[in-house]
């Protein structure tokens, strides 16, 4: 094995464990800020004289709850398009070296591109799916 290919090896490695990281910190957080929502909001509604609805403290609780869909909305925008650019990062590369030893590959090269790209087209599906909703 050559030092380049070494290093190649290294730095895929790297690359993987620290976008793995990232979007576990990610979702760590983006669980516990739900978490404690869920968890206030539950406190709220059980007081003692939950039968009585005050108007503040609903449009407090639907401030929260779209506060909380349009950030599901971005997270999903935002894991689906950090996903496909790690897919088209690896098959664009892989694409393009079977393109340079054999030209007529590229339109099956650009289909499995065109398919990892559709990995951020689904997270933006979802994103309006919940946007919708609120």
């Amino acid at each position: 094995m050559s030092l380049q290919a070494l290093r190649r090896k290294r730095m895929r490695k790297w690359i993987t464990i620290s976008a793995g990281s990232v979007f576990m910190l990610v979702a760590l957080v983006f669980l516990v800020t739900l978490t404690s929502t869920a968890v206030q909001l539950y406190g709220q509604s059980t007081k003692e004289d939950s039968h009585v609805v005050v108007k503040e403290e609903y449009s407090d609780n639907r401030a929260k709850i779209i506060m909380w869909g349009f950030a599901a909305a971005a997270f999903s925008t935002a894991v689906g398009s950090v996903g496909a650019g790690i897919a088209v990062g690896y098959v664009g590369s892989a694409a393009l070296g079977a393109i340079g030893e054999k030209p007529e590959l590229a339109a099956k090269a650009l289909i499995y591109v065109g398919l990892a790209e559709g990995i951020a087209i689904y997270g933006l599906i979802i994103s309006i799916m919940i946007l919708t909703k609120l």
